[in-house]
């Protein structure tokens, strides 16, 4: 799994596979990428803070990092 944050935009991007997505879809804040067989490869959440429990700044430490 590798995270990525964008602070400013108030956005986190979660990774779950390194495969290319084949379709997307939204629900309100959350935009899910799905490959060829239906299973997630990466989640991205727009307006974060509001969403999550905790905070951006302390997610942003994973930024760049592959989290297992």
């Amino acid at each position: 799994m590798k995270i990525d944050c964008d602070k400013e935009n108030d956005i986190i991007y979660i990774r779950f596979s390194g495969k290319k997505y084949d379709y997307s879809e939204e629900k309100e804040d959350i935009l899910v990428d799905y490959d060829k067989k239906g299973k997630v490869v990466a989640i991205e959440i727009f307006e974060a803070s509001k969403i999550l429990k905790t905070p951006i700044e302390e997610i942003t430490r994973f930024k760049g990092e592959t989290v297992v």
